[in-house]
């Protein structure tokens, strides 16, 4: 068999950029269209996945696999602040034409992001013990959980790896293949997911196992394409390593605190909730469900905007850059209208799918008549911080994502449960948002004014 060539640089180094010409709106709905396909794909997934261990008909293993999944929740937040660093450096080496340099920084921040995501997973290992008692499951939960842990958890560098790798794709314009990377986690989760549940009788261990192999395969394409269709990944040095860790690092930070904002706002309103009952909380958990796969269209366009911002800032087309925002502002809020009417006529059906009934059922009802209201601002916020993650305002960012989980959640969310009860919380949720998302948006155009101001002059293509 004839050794594999390698890709043919001469009439890409002659060729621009992808995203420094044509349409920007295209671009916009090329990326997040295909990112979208990919992620909603792993959200059916997980729930899928879910839905096989609890035909099983042992509500332990269920709470034992719930468990699992929000621990690795954490871990996979982690990841995606370690890919931001990475698509923001690559695609602006890309648009100022300097292949070389985006291929050494595709490398070393795939390092990078290996490396810590893999010390990341031994201290949740060697921590698991406290993790386990703190969330105060019971036993047999306890150990289903920690089970489940000590089999996917040693494979977080290799996921970490693939979302590396993917970045890298998307960040050259590639998101027809990034798509299919992220498609083979879906692949292989339902066909492995039944035979190792069901046939070979190995229960929530055999899902775990199904996970690892997932993860494999989605790394191993993901490295075939970027080595073998865009030739941007090189040999890494100890020197190159070290050399791009303060450019990695300074985006890096600053990102990973920016996504574990999520996750406590989330915490704080599980507790607002419980104090209206288990019915509330059940609410809760089937809106969390449901919002990932209904408005996935947002966090894909979060990561859309991303490799079109730094490409056009790499080549100085600030035009293009505004332009950009723009097309993806108008994404936005047609993509939220037309969710919203869809939940709006839904809600009576989606409340029956989950067998809901009394406050539940009330609940979800609600949230449906309301998700655009309180989804339009906060898909502002993460259209906004993409921007400042790729235009080198990261801390920006941070102030937005946690301005909006404390201070537009937090006095929202309990006022209105004081006066609303469990619905006036919900609506708190909306209200706190719309200050932040408004104030996001204007301040990334204005991100762009500032960074075009200190140019010294405009980059010939």
């Amino acid at each position: 068999m004839d050794e594999p060539q390698p890709p043919d640089l001469s009439r890409t180094l002659s060729e621009p950029p992808r995203f420094v010409v044509g349409s920007t709106m295209r671009h916009v709905l090329v990326m997040t269209g295909t990112g979208a396909a990919g992620l909603i794909a792993i959200f059916v997934v997980d729930l899928v996945s879910l839905l096989y261990i609890s035909w099983l008909n042992d509500p332990r293993m269920t709470a034992g696999v719930g468990i699992a999944t929000v621990v690795m929740f954490f871990s996979i937040s982690l990841n995606v602040g370690l890919m931001i660093p990475i698509g923001a450096l690559v695609s602006q080496a890309l648009g100022a034409r300097d292949r070389t340099r985006a291929r050494r920084l595709a490398t070393t921040g795939c390092v990078h992001m290996t490396l810590i995501a893999t010390g990341v997973s031994v201290l949740i290992i060697l921590a698991l013990p406290w993790i386990m008692a703190a969330m105060g499951a019971g036993e047999a939960v306890q150990r289903v959980a920690t089970h489940f842990l000590w089999i996917c958890l040693p494979t977080n560098g290799i996921v970490a790896l693939g979302m590396g790798l993917t970045t890298v794709l998307r960040a050259a314009g590639d998101a027809k293949r990034s798509m299919y990377a992220t498609l083979a986690i879906a692949a292989v989760t339902i066909v492995l997911d039944p035979l190792f549940i069901f046939t070979l009788g190995l229960q929530s261990n055999g899902a775990a196992l199904t996970v690892n192999l997932a993860r494999v395969a989605y790394a191993i394409i993901a490295l075939l394409f970027v080595v073998r269709v865009h030739g941007l990944l090189a040999r890494p040095t100890v020197q190159d390593v070290l050399a791009d860790a303060s450019p990695f690092y300074a985006i890096a930070v600053p990102a990973i605190l920016t996504n574990i904002a999520a996750p406590a706002a989330n915490a704080f309103f599980t507790g607002v909730m419980a104090r209206f009952g288990d019915q509330a909380i059940a609410a809760s958990a089937i809106i969390d469900r449901v919002t990932p796969v209904a408005f996935g269209g947002l966090f894909a366009l979060a990561g859309a905007i991303g490799p079109v911002m730094g490409q056009n800032w790499g080549a100085r087309r600030y035009d293009r850059m505004r332009q950009a925002l723009k097309d993806s502002l108008t994404f936005t809020i047609v993509y939220v209208a037309a969710v919203w009417v869809i939940l709006a006529l839904l809600r009576y059906p989606l409340a029956a799918l989950f067998n809901a009934e009394g406050l539940t059922a009330d609940l979800i009802v609600f949230f449906c008549q309301i998700s655009g209201f309180i989804w339009l601002f906060v898909g502002l916020v993460l259209l906004s911080n993409a921007s400042f993650n790729n235009l080198g305002f990261p801390l920006l960012s941070t102030f937005f994502n946690w301005g909006r989980a404390t201070l537009g959640m937090i006095p929202f969310a309990y006022l209105g449960a004081q006066w609303g009860g469990p619905r006036g919380a919900l609506m708190g949720i909306g209200a706190g948002s719309v200050l932040f998302g408004i104030a996001a948006v204007v301040t990334a155009f204005w991100t762009i004014r500032r960074l075009e101001r200190q140019a010294k002059g405009p980059q010939t293509l």
